[in-house]
């Protein structure tokens, strides 16, 4: 089954010097870009999903922004699609299943932010689809929640996502389990 990488997200935004810092994001940004060169180096197609906002008075990923732009460690090379979306499901109103469809894709792997929505998301999406999907659960990172007065730190949140892929949704790895295989 050929194998494509779909990055989600990894914007400027949610760096430390962002609007919306994410808990462990350089660690998950520095396995993306173990992975993201794996894929080059072996011809797995790579998918950049970048979200962005034109909507008046967004304060978060606004069009044209430094925010809204990808990370320059993980940024495309050559031909790698840049997907633009505008909603939490990379799927939804743009045309990254057609993307993947044209490059003969069959199953997909997902790296990026946030666990807990986007990445959400298009696991679930993908999976409705019928692709085969793999999450590299240390390649992601999410944020503390807050529901009514509750905080759920982070790593609650990241795990409980993840455990919920597992039930029923992706396989899920790390990035040493993925690279080694």
């Amino acid at each position: 089954m050929k194998r494509g990488l779909v990055v989600v997200d990894l914007q400027n935004e949610y760096l430390p010097i962002g609007k919306l810092p994410l808990t462990g994001i350089e660690g998950a940004v520095a396995n993306a870009v173990r992975v993201i060169s794996h894929a080059r180096d072996t011809g797995i197609p790579v998918f950049h999903i970048r979200h962005e906002s034109d909507n008046e008075g967004a304060t978060l990923f606004v069009k044209g922004s430094a925010g809204a732009e990808i990370q320059p460690t993980v940024a495309p090379e050559g031909r790698e699609p840049v997907i633009v979306k505008k909603h939490i499901n990379a799927f939804r109103e743009t045309d990254l299943k057609q993307q993947l469809d044209a490059a003969g894709v069959q199953e997909i792997v997902v790296i990026g932010a946030m666990s807990h929505m986007c990445i959400d998301a298009v696991v679930r999406a993908a999976a409705d689809m019928s692709y085969p999907v793999t999450v590299l659960h240390d390649a992601c990172a999410t944020l503390d929640l807050t529901f009514r007065g509750v905080t759920v730190p982070a790593a609650h949140a990241h795990a409980a996502i993840m455990a919920a892929f597992e039930f029923g949704y992706a396989s899920v790895k790390s990035v040493d389990e993925y690279l080694s295989a």
